[in-house]
């Protein structure tokens, strides 16, 4: 987006929430495609097209910016996983949509990987608040895919909800490095052998 006259009177226009919505949204966009490293405060200047100092009025901090728009992520992917894997109308086929819901988005032309998994390999510390804010994120997909496997019923549905987790975050690294969506399908193997499905 260009920072042009247009884009000024607009912005002018805007309330606060839609700054701050923009800004998170810009940031989230750039932090998945480049990285946290490689989106500085002025690519975020320009491509929101806003100012630094309306940056600076929602958040301290460059880092505080980041967590900001990954919690927003976090909330949003989870949303979407859930309403896409609960419109399969049995136990054993909401388990299996998991991994059919992982496809369509391997397929996706902004698809890039995990969030989380790619940011938390921007640090080494694992008390940086990225890092905790991943931890987080896989905790809630765990407790999910937990439930899923309580409501099929499957026996010692810890063990099973970590093994399939794994096969989700398998794929989804397989599918980015490789280039290969049918890393989803793989898994969707496996994991029907593994809940004998």
């Amino acid at each position: 987006m260009k920072n042009d006259r247009s884009t000024v009177s607009r912005m002018n226009d805007m309330t606060g929430n839609e700054t701050r919505d923009i800004i998170l949204d810009v940031t989230e966009k750039l932090i998945y495609k480049s990285g946290i490293a490689a989106t500085g405060m002025e690519l975020l200047v320009k491509t929101a097209g806003v100012s630094r100092k309306s940056i600076y009025r929602y958040f301290a901090n460059k880092d505080e910016l980041v967590i900001a728009a990954l919690q927003r992520r976090d909330e949003r992917w989870m949303q979407w996983l859930r309403n896409e894997v609960e419109r399969s109308e049995t136990t054993g086929g909401r388990l299996l949509a998991l991994f059919s819901v992982l496809r369509t988005w391997f397929d996706s032309a902004d698809f890039r990987g995990c969030a989380f998994i790619n940011t938390s390999g921007e640090t080494g510390d694992p008390r940086a608040p990225v890092r905790l804010l991943a931890k987080a994120h896989k905790q809630k997909l765990f407790e999910y895919v937990l439930k899923l496997c309580k409501a099929h019923g499957t026996p010692d549905p810890e063990r099973q909800a970590a093994h399939l987790l794994i096969l989700i975050d398998g794929a989804i690294t397989v599918a980015l490095v490789m280039g290969d969506s049918t890393a989803a399908d793989n898994a969707q193997c496996m994991a029907q052998t593994l809940l004998g499905l």
